[in-house]
Parts: structure tokens; C-alpha cells; sequence
């Protein structure tokens, strides 16, 4: 099978499966964090744990401002197939081709930042990388089969990962915080969760029982209720409903 082909196959099925990379690396990450502490048990400062929160929800926001300008059935969490009844090319994607990728990115560079553990977020770089390159390009062999011309001109002039100003155009759509808030709030709750199932395994290898610092007890517990605040919405009622998104 020439090369190009076998990568787009399996980045097709990676992409049905990349919601399974997150999983699997947080669980390594746990394993990682108990041998690391058997042999350093060390904890990171509180500057550390704040930079590792900053990174994390950096990524976040780079979906966020992915997510507010794009239109319905683009840049989405669907993972049966590829889906693009539009082709993105302004705001955040005429700096670069895969912003959300790069969001998924720093959201992961945060948690495995936190893990306390440098061979580990070596790995995972490593590892991320070579899932989501398989991805990127199947993804992009079905949008060229779909828009053509209009893709080339657009991939051509667009890096595909590192972000650059040069072309920057206005969004075409307004900012819309209800189809961000529909969109991401699993996200936002995921992230929330891993750092502090992170920081709660931490404290068991570390004193052999589950005992979590008050902050982030106050972090999980109000994460937790924006959560449920937001998914009671957007399963109960059409407020974040918006035309088009």
C-alpha cells in the first residue's frame, strides 16, 4: 500500500478513536506519577500548579475562539466520520489549518505538565504527535476531495500547526458564546477533572490515603457545578441553541 494511502486509513480510524488517546495517556500519566513519586516524593510548588492550569486552559481557550466563529457541522466533536459542509478559512484558521488540534495540545501539555514527570511529557509530545499527524492528514486528503482548488489556495498560504499571523483575516461570523457553551462545556469538565484526579492520586502515593488540599477541593467542587449547570441546559431546554451553529 503506498505510503500516503496506509497514513490517511489509519488516520481515519484513529479519528473515530481519538476521543481514546486522552484515556489512555492519563492512565499512563497515573502510572507514570506512582513510580516517579516511589522514588522522588516531591510535590510541585504552587507556582508550578498554577502554570500547569494556565497552559491547560490555554488550550481551551484556543477552542473557544475556534468554536464562537464557526458554523454548524465544521469543527465539531463527531467521530463517526470526517464532516465539513464548510471550509474555515478565516479568523483562527487563516493563522493555521488545525486549531483545534492545537488546543487538544496545550489542554494535554497542561495535564502531563502536572504529572510532575519531564520523560513523561516527552512521551506524550511524542505520542500526540504522531496520533494527530495521522489525523490531520486524512483529514485534509477529504477536504482537498471536497473543495478542491478552494482548499489548495487556502492550505497553501496556511501553516498547518504553528500559527502565523501573516494572512489574518476577520472571522466571517460573529462570536457566539451560546454554541461555545453547547459545545465545549465537556471540555471544560474534562479538564477540570483530570487535574484533579491527578492531584488526588497524588496525595494517596504520597501519604497513602485520599486527602486533597482545600483548593482543589474548592476547584473540582465549583468546576463541577458549572458542569452540571451547563449540561442541564443544553439537555433540557434550547437556550443555547443558535441558527446556523
Amino acid at each position: 500500500m503506498i505510503l500516503t494511502v496506509e497514513l490517511r486509513k489509519t488516520g481515519n480510524w484513529l479519528f473515530k478513536y481519538r476521543g481514546i488517546l486522552p484515556v489512555i495517556l492519563l492512565l499512563a500519566g497515573l502510572i507514570f506519577l506512582f513510580f516517579h513519586i516511589r522514588n522522588q516524593p516531591v510535590t510541585p510548588p504552587l507556582g508550578y500548579e498554577i502554570l500547569c492550569l494556565l497552559i491547560g486552559f490555554a488550550g481551551l481557550l484556543i477552542r473557544i475562539l475556534t468554536i464562537g466563529h464557526t458554523p454548524k457541522n465544521t469543527s465539531g466533536r463527531n467521530t463517526k466520520s470526517q464532516k465539513a459542509e464548510d471550509l474555515n478559512t478565516t479568523g483562527i484558521y487563516s493563522t493555521l489549518r488545525h486549531p483545534l488540534y492545537l488546543g487538544n495540545f496545550f489542554m494535554w501539555l497542561g495535564l502531563a505538565m502536572f504529572l510532575y514527570n519531564a520523560l513523561f511529557v516527552i512521551l506524550s509530545i511524542l505520542v500526540f504527535w504522531l496520533y494527530y499527524e495521522r489525523i490531520m492528514i486524512a483529514e485534509e486528503a477529504y477536504l482537498q476531495n471536497k473543495f478542491g482548488q478552494k482548499y489548495i489556495d487556502w492550505a497553501s498560504r496556511t501553516p498547518a500547526f504553528i500559527p502565523s499571523f501573516k494572512n489574518y483575516t476577520a472571522p466571517a461570523l460573529w462570536f457566539s458564546w451560546k454554541n461555545v457553551l453547547k459545545r465545549e462545556y465537556n471540555g471544560f469538565g474534562n479538564l477540570i477533572f483530570s487535574f484533579t484526579l491527578i492531584e488526588t492520586f497524588r496525595s494517596y502515593f504520597l501519604a497513602e490515603k485520599f486527602h486533597l488540599p482545600t483548593r482543589w477541593i474548592v476547584i473540582f467542587a465549583v468546576g463541577f457545578m458549572i458542569w452540571i449547570l451547563l449540561r442541564t441546559l443544553e439537555k433540557n431546554t434550547r437556550l443555547f441553541e443558535v441558527e446556523g451553529r
